[in-house]
């Protein structure tokens, strides 16, 4: 995960956090498992679905999942986990709250 983040230019970033899951326990319990057989037999299985999640004090607030019925593993609308759209999306959540 340092050498994507470093790559990324986001290594210094006191706002990103990138993690693993070697092990596939938290994609698991995301129900994020990608097993469609299309994607799978390119990458194999236990690979885990294009997401974005935001969470505050460890409870997800915001997450979107990039696939569709003929797009399982979101390679032709990857929008939706892209950060343009997450920043949207929380700006919404903070928006809400201040209205409440």
């Amino acid at each position: 995960m340092d050498a994507w983040a470093k790559d990324q230019a986001v290594d210094k970033s006191d706002l990103l956090t990138m993690m693993g899951d070697p092990s596939g326990e938290l994609t698991r319990a995301l129900d994020l498992v990608m097993d469609h057989p299309g994607p799978v037999s390119v990458l194999g299985s236990g690979r885990c679905k294009r997401f974005a999640l935001y969470a505050e004090d460890s409870v997800v607030k915001v997450i979107e999942v990039a696939e569709g019925p003929e797009d399982p593993a979101g390679d032709d609308h990857p929008h939706v986990s892209l950060a343009p759209n997450m920043i949207e999306r929380i700006k919404a959540l903070k928006s809400a709250k201040t209205e409440l």
